[in-house]
């Protein structure tokens, strides 16, 4: 294939604090800073092997400035999934205690098994059911 998903964009008004708080949240690496853009990838991105080839490192995170606030609900989302070994209750509660809050995007809770939460700047993501 000759084209691969390099990074998903998040617009934000405060583009450190953002970027500060997904690092922490995910455990991933800053690979590049400005006053206006941070970008975020996972560590091994960053620590090449011969296990991941060059165009396979996966996607990084983005974190741009832009003037105006959220004001409506995303279009697109991240999912986080769990390991079998935390689970679903302890990262909701370790994401909360980061400054995330549980979000209504209008889901019924009796009926999902993930859990959807906001980031600081109010972003929705999901916290999926643990799995591996």
């Amino acid at each position: 294939m000759s084209i691969r998903w390099y990074s998903a964009v998040v617009d934000c008004r405060d583009v450190a604090a953002q970027s500060r708080w997904w690092a922490e949240a995910l455990d991933w690496r800053v690979a590049y800073e400005a006053a206006d853009e941070v970008v975020l990838v996972p560590p091994h991105a960053l620590e090449p092997t011969r296990d991941i080839p060059p165009m396979k490192p996966g996607p990084g995170l983005v974190f741009v400035s832009v003037p105006e606030g959220k004001t409506v609900k995303n279009r697109l989302h991240i999912d986080l999934a769990p390991s079998l070994d935390t689970g679903q209750e302890a990262e909701v509660r370790r994401l909360e205690a980061l400054g995330a809050t549980r979000a209504d995007v209008g889901q019924d809770p009796d009926e999902v098994s993930w859990v959807v939460m906001a980031d600081p700047e109010g972003n929705e993501f999901c916290v999926l059911s643990a799995r591996d």
